[in-house]
């Protein structure tokens, strides 16, 4: 029901933020009149203001046409490698004739938390230069048909398997955030079957690995709230007029409602600034709170089973807790396996045989025909923090 009336409302303020928007415009094009009137800058000023806050924000751009190659501007594409329901695994191509052919392959890791993979655009650009970059770009959930099935952590950890897979085993993997949790839980997977496509680096960034050493006010709220509270207050059916009418989802607007409210005074104060800005002329900053807030504000809805599964074992710290993981038949024992040094140190791997990519993608295309499920109770795994290691010393990243 929240759903439905957050669409009414929607449906109230487009016309609205179309009639602000237009009285902005007036206000300040300096084809029209009005644009010259004592009054004006406070007039487009204020109309603008009210039409970014009752806007409906869109999915910004990657606006990553080129790239710094040696003192020469590249051109880069943006094309999707691999296509799945929930995520597209998306390639920027640099020119070959002026990009490095033996660049490192970089698997970068967005988060599905609500905002869009955009929000790395600076990463890839300062990538790009040097690096083969690949970016997992998470479908808003609202757009998925229900025929395309959950989607639960298990298939998250699957996802970023595959991904690794049909890049082969040169691929270094970068996590930024929330997926640090499931991207150790899959190359751990993929080290423990002895999988032949295990990337040759993982740098986790920033990432919740156990998230009881340095409390938020998310996870004191995780801790705080029966499961069921989640499942009954935050969960809602998307409604019809999406592709994905009836899927359960934690929807964008409930997620943007929080990021607010944990810092209002914070936001209060951007647009106060903003309006001052444009009073006084200072376009400069009153683009940079645009850029800002287009991307801060553009959210997406998530699945309910990844976010009631995330609560239910990562937020908590159970998975440091439990200190193992396990994928259905397939235990995992994240450290040593079989001789095999951690992956965290596999950049010098000379000695070793490293199978080319259509290896990796036959095996991919072999492996779990069912759906397994992450198993997070099984005493005879090894802890996680065997799989941690020593310091992944600067030499070893790509």
């Amino acid at each position: 029901m929240l759903y439905q009336l957050h669409e009414m409302q929607r449906a109230f303020l487009t016309p609205f933020a179309a009639f602000t928007d237009a009285g902005s415009q007036l206000f300040s094009s300096p084809y029209s009149p009005l644009a010259y009137t004592p009054i004006s800058r406070q007039m487009a000023a204020g109309y603008e203001l009210m039409t970014r806050i009752g806007k409906e924000y869109q999915k910004p751009a990657w606006n990553l046409p080129s790239t710094q190659i040696a003192g020469k501007s590249v051109r880069v594409i943006e094309a999707v490698a691999l296509d799945k329901p929930f995520c597209r695994l998306v390639h920027f191509q640099r020119d070959v004739r002026l990009a490095g052919k033996n660049d490192p392959k970089v698997l970068l890791v967005a988060p599905l938390s609500g905002h869009h993979a955009t929000l790395l655009r600076d990463t890839v650009r300062a990538l790009l230069p040097h690096h083969d970059v690949y970016v997992t770009d998470w479908v808003d959930a609202r757009m998925v048909p229900l025929a395309a099935g959950p989607f639960h952590l298990n298939d998250y950890v699957r996802y970023v398997q595959d991904f690794i897979r049909h890049l082969g085993p040169d691929v270094h993997v970068i996590s930024v955030c929330q997926p640090t949790v499931p991207v150790l839980a899959a190359v751990s997977l993929m080290a423990s079957a002895n999988d032949p496509c295990q990337p040759r680096s993982m740098v986790m960034m920033g990432g919740p690995i156990d998230p009881r050493q340095s409390p938020t006010q998310v996870n004191r709220l995780a801790t705080t709230k029966p499961y069921s509270w989640f499942e009954n207050q935050v969960i809602h059916p998307v409604p019809p007029r999406y592709p994905g009418a009836g899927r359960r989802v934690y929807p964008g607007f409930l997620q943007h409602a929080g990021f607010m409210a944990m810092n209002p005074d914070r936001h209060m104060k951007s647009h106060y600034d903003f309006y001052l800005d444009l009073l006084r002329g200072d376009d400069s900053d009153a683009e940079a709170h645009r850029r800002f807030y287009d991307e801060y504000n553009a959210v997406l809805d998530m699945p309910a089973e990844f976010y009631l599964d995330t609560i239910r074992m990562v937020v908590p710290g159970l998975l440091a807790a439990q200190r193992h993981v396990g994928s259905g038949r397939q235990a995992s024992a994240p450290g040593r396996h079989q001789g095999r040094r951690p992956v965290h140190h596999r950049r010098r791997t000379g000695r070793h045989f490293r199978p080319g990519p259509d290896a990796c993608r036959h095996q991919a295309v072999q492996e779990h025909p069912g759906r397994p499920q992450v198993a997070l109770h099984r005493p005879e795994l090894r802890p996680l923090r065997h799989f941690l290691g020593p310091p992944v010393a600067r030499n070893d990243l790509p």
